[in-house]
């Protein structure tokens, strides 16, 4: 046997030995794909087509999926109208009370069935545009309604039996230049109360009126003619046999009451805005406690012993110290203003609200009204029990202050009337429990939205 004793020489790999980028994986291409390559430009063509068609799968992919999730998606019932009829004018607004519906038009009021939706009466004694209605349930087939017409006048009406009966126009008034126009009407449940926000030309106000519905029962059981007589004058509907479609025409004779007289409402309350907190002229506090009639509630605060001095160098402290601040956000000097609207709501009983042993209270019933006007921190609650002697105060104190951190925005109370919210410009919401007298829970809005409604569902 023949061994070599020298090891043979092996050569280090260089790149000669190195594979080429074009032949790294040539062991697995096929062998006839160098005569299928194709030259170009049909190479580039092939790829353009290639990226489309891949582009076009992806969107169809897309577009399956998005259509599976829109079928996992509860579809919402859609609702169709099972009739429809057309009415004289312009339909404004309306307003559904018992098995009526309340319709304000440009040529007066109208009712409906709700069952058929077939018209009862209508009222166009005036031809005034009606451009706001509220109504409520009276009982015994008969309900009350407030209605405001293009001119801002307040219209009372009393739908007995089928048939308006006119009560009164709430802020008539003779001269036209001493009249004032409604902002917005409130109506307790049940019609025992209205408010009616009123504005003239420098000042606004509200009045709180007491409606005497079961007079309105009686008086209109006695006199059943003026209600036949209007059920005699409604429109005739029309029904056309092609559809559920029924037109009204309009009679020569119009639905008035001038023959049916009811009793009138009575205003309880006349609440004026909160004026302005100026200077104290009191020396002492002696003097500022002599003006509080009762120390069981928070005031308004007009008895301090702030001077004008006083407010004027803390205002002239904080310009100066801030006076870059305020020259870039542009504020300028600007003197307090009286608000002239209101947000009212009727309350029930409660611990809040608590009423003498002499007044008769009915749960149902409301007991007082809560009141607050643009840019006041104060929740005014006033009774609407209130005896003889201060139903005459034009300017009447509130029984009760709510005061908050900052100017209330917006406020809603519950349907049960026991939970209050109050929503301020710091975009708070704090959740009140009236009949107990404390907050349930306190929110604040992140990054201070402004609040502009709040309800409760």
């Amino acid at each position: 046997v023949y061994i070599q004793k020298d090891p043979r020489d092996i050569p280090p790999p260089s790149e000669k030995d190195w594979l080429k980028e074009d032949e790294e994986d040539f062991f697995l291409q096929d062998p006839d794909q160098k005569r299928d390559a194709l030259p170009q430009p049909f190479r580039m063509v092939n790829k353009l087509v290639m990226l489309v068609f891949e582009n076009a799968m992806e969107i169809i992919e897309r577009r399956e999926m998005f259509r599976e999730v829109q079928k996992l998606n509860v579809q919402p019932t859609k609702c169709f109208p099972t009739a429809e009829f057309q009415v004289t004018g312009r339909a404004n607004c309306l307003a559904v009370s018992g098995k009526y519906i309340f319709v304000g038009l440009s040529v007066g009021l109208a009712a409906f069935r709700v069952s058929d939706c077939k018209e009862v009466c209508a009222w166009d004694a005036v031809k005034t545009e009606i451009c706001a209605i509220h109504a409520s349930d009276l009982g015994n087939e008969s309900h009350v309604l407030l209605a405001v017409d293009e001119m801002g006048l307040v219209w009372l009406f009393c739908f007995h039996k089928g048939g308006f009966l006119l009560v009164k126009i709430l802020n008539e008034m003779e001269d036209i230049s001493k009249r004032s126009t409604c902002e917005e009407v409130v109506l307790s449940p049940g019609g025992d109360y209205a408010g009616v926000l009123l504005q003239g030309n420098t000042k606004a106000w509200l009045e709180i009126y007491r409606l005497p519905k079961d007079s309105w029962l009686k008086e209109a059981e006695k006199n059943p003619g003026a209600a036949a007589g209007l059920a005699c004058r409604e429109r005739r509907p029309t029904w056309t046999s092609a559809a559920n479609i029924f037109l009204l025409q309009e009679s020569p004779v119009s639905a008035n009451q001038a023959d049916a007289k009811l009793s009138l409402p009575v205003l309880l309350l006349k609440v004026k805005p909160p004026k302005p907190i100026t200077g104290s002229s009191f020396k002492s506090p002696l003097d500022a406690l002599k003006k509080v009639d009762d120390d069981s509630m928070l005031g308004l605060g007009y008895n301090h012993l702030i001077k004008d001095s006083q407010w004027e160098q803390q205002e002239a402290i904080f310009r100066s110290t801030y006076r870059e601040y305020l020259e870039a956000e542009g504020v300028r000097e600007s003197k307090e203003e009286i608000p002239r609207h209101a947000t009212s709501h009727f309350l029930l009983p409660s611990r809040i609200l608590q009423v003498g042993p002499e007044m008769k209270v009915q749960p149902d019933v409301p007991a007082g009204i809560g009141v607050h006007w643009d840019g006041s921190h104060n929740l005014c609650l006033y009774l609407l029990n209130r005896p003889l002697k201060e139903q005459s105060d034009s300017d009447p104190k509130p029984d009760v202050v709510w005061p908050c951190a900052a100017p209330i925005a917006c406020s809603a109370v519950s349907s049960c009337s026991r939970y209050l919210a109050l929503a301020c410009e710091d975009a708070t919401i704090t959740i009140w429990d009236k009949h107990l007298g404390y907050p349930l829970s306190v929110t604040a809005i992140v990054e201070e939205r402004l609040i502009r409604s709040i309800h409760f569902l």
